[in-house]
């Protein structure tokens, strides 16, 4: 099976905005967050996308 288009990982600094399904990085800061995103995104080969200040997803497009 190949995965061409999914939500791989949520990050956040506000967890009772998201709910499960992808992984879920809670994170203290904004500035975590952008490291966070940064990481995972060239661990998981995918974008970063900024839905509000709290919250970014990665998806694999």
């Amino acid at each position: 099976m190949v995965l061409e288009k999914a939500i791989l990982a949520t990050i956040t600094t506000d967890a009772s905005k998201v709910t499960a399904g992808a992984s879920i990085f809670i994170c203290e800061s904004k500035e975590e967050m952008d490291k966070v995103a940064a990481n995972l995104e060239a661990i998981l080969d995918g974008i970063s996308h900024a839905l509000s200040d709290e919250i970014y997803i990665i998806v694999k497009h």
